[in-house]
This record gives C-alpha cells, structure tokens and sequence, in this order.
C-alpha cells in the first residue's frame, strides 16, 4: 500500500480507526508507532497525510489532514471482458493505470456464462479497485457499467456516457499500425479505449466503434490475451498522451 484509503463514514471528528488489513499493513509492513506520519487519502476524495494517535493491540487510530485532490482518471473503457479469474486480475491495474470508466460489453465473442459471474457484483469487485487505487496513491474510485447487448449500448447510449471522450480508439490485431496512436493525440476530455476479446473484435463491430469516430489501432501481429492487450494499450495510449 502507497497510500491507504479511507471510506467518508469510518472517519469521525478527522480521525479513523481501523483494524482490519490496513491496520496489519500500518503495523507488520510499516512498522507503525504513535507519532508516525502516513500517506492517506479519502476514497473519491482528497488526499494527504496521516499521524498514528493511537495503537491498542491491532487496532490503530489515525487522525486525517487530507488538503489536496488526487490525480484524476484520463481513460475509460469498453471492454469485451475475459474469463473471470483474468478480469480479476486486471481490475487493480485498471485502477492504478487511471482507468475512469469501465463498460462491460456482450461482444459476439464473449463467453454467455461470463455474466453470472460473481466478480460482477460491487461488494466482490469494489475491494480489488481499491487495491489498485492504495497501489497508486490515488482515490478516485472506477466506475463499472454492464452492459450485455452490445449494439443497443453502442446505439442508445454510447455518446451521452462519453460525451467529453476526444480520443477515441478501438484495438484490433488486424487494425493499423501503433503510430495511428500518435497520429491521435488527446486534446482535451478522457481517452476512451475499445478492447475486444481474445481474437479481436468481428468486422461488423469494428465497424460500429468507426462510426463513431473511434479510431483503429494494432498492438502488432501478434494475437494477445486481453489482459496483456489492455495493459499494453494503455501503456501505449498514456505514453502517447504525455
């Protein structure tokens, strides 16, 4: 943890006391000691800093001066989500990259059985934002979308979600080359990224995201894992942008 995060009702007159893992982290990582000062933010809020007040046994009270703003998302999401145990693993590199806004969408390719999945739910997948957002020292907590028909979402409600996306791109293995990135510059708004499932999103859906302005690009030859994909897209993107 980088900066641990606090929930607006765990803290009382400025201070938090805690005893769950971010109490075991403040004392078996850090060490902590009454008097120690810690990077300490308020999930979808301001950021700064922490003084230890208190330890009994595990649990530990920190009183809370939080006077600046965290970096803000520069990036949404359209994603024909992978298998499960991969989205699992993503969901806190997403948060740490500066993803904003993810849309889960029922791509032809995506998997019919993926949409019970338990990680849809926020109780499951809201813990594994936060992980990726205590990694990276920021607070702004993602949004996740669900959205299972594909082309209704694109139809109805596509632009008015994104409306301030200048930047709009969609990956595909047979699209251009990776300096259509850069003849893509972000002006102002989010960048918003499309990725497909493994294989690559079908002809007609490509199609789609290029009328609306999406803009197509190629990580390369190489067919990838969307979870590889993903992070190499917005490794590319926010290179690009900078």
């Amino acid at each position: 943890m980088n900066r641990i995060l606090f929930d607006k009702s765990e803290i009382v007159d400025g201070v938090a006391t805690l005893s769950d893992a971010r109490a075991a982290h403040i004392l078996d990582v850090l060490h902590g000691e009454p008097g120690q000062k810690l990077k300490t933010g308020e999930l979808d809020g301001p950021i700064g800093e922490g003084e230890i007040v208190s330890i009994e046994g595990r649990r530990v009270a920190v009183r809370l001066v939080h006077d600046r703003e965290s970096l803000k998302p520069w990036v949404d999401l359209i994603l024909a989500p992978p298998r499960p145990r991969a989205l699992k693993r993503l969901l806190p590199q997403l948060a740490s990259l500066g993803v904003g806004r993810i849309v889960l969408v029922g791509a032809k390719k995506v998997e019919k059985d993926f949409w019970g999945a338990t990680l849809l739910k926020p109780e499951i997948h809201r813990p594994l934002f936060i992980e990726g957002l205590m990694q990276a020292g920021v607070s702004i907590m993602p949004e996740l979308v669900i959205r299972r028909n594909f082309r209704t979402f694109m139809r109805d409600e596509m632009d008015t979600m994104f409306a301030s996306s200048r930047r709009r791109l969609v990956a595909h293995p047979y699209g251009a080359a990776p300096d259509a990135l850069r003849s893509h510059p972000q002006t102002d708004g989010r960048t918003l990224l499309a990725i497909g499932p493994e294989g690559g999103w079908l002809d007609g859906e490509v199609s789609l995201f290029e009328s609306y302005s999406f803009a197509r690009f190629s990580l390369g030859g190489r067919i990838l894992r969307t979870d590889t994909a993903l992070v190499a897209a917005l490794a590319l993107a926010g290179a690009c942008n900078s």
